[in-house]
């Protein structure tokens, strides 16, 4: 549910709002999106599947429809803080601080993977609304995932989108972080749509929830963590979730210039997975600088959380 800039003809008809670096239109209802105005955090999911009819922008067709072998190059631009807590085309609200996208075509939600080809740096990221409307455009990656691939401050970039397969609605943000675990061990597009489709591959692991449930009655045994230096935490990075503790010792080592990391082992219905994140601090801007940092050392599903949340 968004509108896109650049169009005099559009403008004129008052169906223009200025965005970062395309237009944002909702195709399928009238001017404007619901913008979420209650306190706290953006709810995840909670919106519908949605491929849709044949739809007209700006003189241009779009015929949204199922597209297993979807794999096309082309214009990636982002958009963020014009749109932010809006509603999106499928009635998710748009979170720039998360890992989505918008497309044209695809059925809403699903999950693509998308390589800046400029740069090398992949994501996999949740479409969850249309557009872009401008030019020859083919994606609208949220501001967050523009900073992942590494464009952001040009606004533009060459890439490459591959789509995975349909996401669930009310995924919170487990399935998306599996997912970009499995893009880091080298897993194929064609590995992670077998994943998403229930379908045996020839890897030790299937693909798991990265936050999975455990016993809260139970203590949680911690490989390692850092003193608490702070009489009042506030905020923490959630990094990831390991299934190999090798691989969280070596991500806290990464992080470690980044301030307190913690690796907490988190008894799942899979086994012991290795929970990392930075912190406790208490500053929510030296949090921001963290969470960059855990991202571009190559963990794009860091999120940050408070620490109510954390415990």
């Amino acid at each position: 549910m968004r509108l896109l800039k650049h169009s005099a003809v559009l403008l004129a008809i008052g169906l223009i709002v200025t965005g970062c670096s395309s237009a944002k239109r909702d195709p399928f209802a009238g001017i404007g999106s619901p913008y979420y105005a209650k306190a706290g955090p953006l709810p995840k999911g909670g919106g519908r599947y949605l491929v849709g009819d044949s739809y007209e922008v700006a003189g241009v067709r779009f015929t949204p429809k199922e597209q297993p072998n979807y794999d096309k190059s082309g214009v990636a631009s982002w958009y963020g803080p014009q749109f932010h807590r809006r509603m999106t085309s499928n009635g998710e609200w748009f979170d720039m601080n998360e890992l989505t996208a918008a497309h044209a075509t695809l059925p809403l939600p699903s999950y693509a993977k998308v390589t800046n080809l400029e740069n090398g740096r992949t994501v996999v990221v949740r479409i969850n609304d249309r557009g872009p409307f401008v030019g020859t455009r083919i994606i609208d990656m949220s501001r967050r995932s523009a900073e992942v691939l590494g464009y952001k401050p040009k606004g533009t970039a060459k890439v490459r989108v591959q789509y995975i397969g349909p996401a669930p609605l009310n995924d919170q943000g487990q399935q998306l972080a599996a997912l970009n675990q499995e893009l880091r061990n080298g897993t194929s597009v064609r590995q992670m749509t077998a994943l998403l489709n229930g379908d045996a591959i020839n890897r030790p692991t299937q693909l798991a929830a990265a936050e999975p449930d455990y016993d809260s009655d139970q203590p949680e045994p911690t490989i390692a963590s850092a003193t608490n230096d702070y009489q009042s935490p506030q905020y923490f990075v959630q990094v990831g979730s390991f299934a190999d503790p090798y691989n969280a010792e070596r991500a806290r080592e990464e992080l470690a210039d980044s301030g307190p990391v913690q690796v907490e082992q988190l008894i799942g219905v899979a086994g012991p997975l290795y929970r990392v994140r930075i912190g406790p601090i208490r500053n929510e801007d030296q949090a921001q600088v963290a969470l960059r940092q855990a991202v571009d050392l190559g963990h794009p599903d860091a999120r940050l959380i408070t620490a109510n949340a954390a415990l």
